[in-house]
């Protein structure tokens, strides 16, 4: 289940980005974006949509995460799915950004007084607040990633290597983020490749969750282990 829904998460996420975005803005030309979108607004919708589900599949996905690592650590899965609760609500609540060109070039009433290079000048910018609010989504994503990496690497239940792709996966989250809130121009020689090893990482973890599972013998090894460090008679020993 959670490989299902973290597939689905990334299909719609990379939908909305990859197939809608990509298609439609075009970055520093808010003329270009605002006729991309008055004349395919249904496609521009349905990108918004898929950018609310996708967050909405990724917070199921950590909490069957969490239950699947508990064992492992309590406190560092609470941790985790803590994370993945503030940085899905960041995305959830600048989501209205990502909405905002829609109203802003479709409400001829309310903007009236404004002309239409500023109403498409509003539509840009409101684009490039949610991508800014999405970074800060991703700096704290990418302290979940880094601490599910060391609980993949420390469950014998999962492949080392996994954990070790999303810890990468997450320092180059965290990276990206930063640059995102420098100026201008400022270490544009790191995209779009400082994004592939996040792809990577979050891909196999998802593919192999849904395709090949957990060491299931293992998990119960630890989880048993878990449950004895917890039982009444391990508490009056302490």
């Amino acid at each position: 289940m959670a490989g299902a829904l973290y597939v689905l998460c990334i299909v719609c996420g990379f939908y909305a980005e990859m197939v809608v975005r990509a298609k439609l803005i075009v970055a520093g030309d808010s003329a270009a974006t605002a006729q991309h979108i008055l004349a395919a607004p249904a496609l521009y919708r349905l990108g918004f949509f898929a950018d609310v589900a996708a967050m909405g599949l990724g917070l199921l996905s950590a909490v069957i995460l969490y239950t699947l690592f508990k064992p492992v650590s309590r406190g560092l899965a609470l941790i985790v799915l803590s994370l993945d609760i503030v940085s899905n609500a960041i995305s959830l609540a600048g989501a209205v950004l990502l909405y905002a060109p829609l109203v802003f070039l479709q409400s001829t009433d309310l903007l009236a007084p404004f002309t239409d290079a500023q109403r498409d000048s509003l539509a840009l910018l409101s684009v490039h607040l949610y991508e800014l609010t999405y970074a800060l989504n991703l700096a704290f994503f990418s302290g979940s990633c880094i601490i599910t990496g060391y609980l993949i690497f420390r469950s014998t239940f999962l492949p080392r290597v996994l954990g070790i792709l999303l810890v990468i996966a997450g320092a180059c989250y965290l990276t990206n983020s930063f640059v995102d809130f420098m100026p201008k121009g400022y270490a544009d020689w790191l995209f779009p490749w400082i994004l592939l090893p996040c792809a990577l990482g979050e891909a196999a973890l998802a593919w192999w969750l849904l395709l090949v599972g957990v060491n299931a013998t293992k998990w119960g090894e630890v989880d048993a282990a878990d449950r004895r460090v917890d039982s009444p008679a391990s508490v009056r020993v302490a």
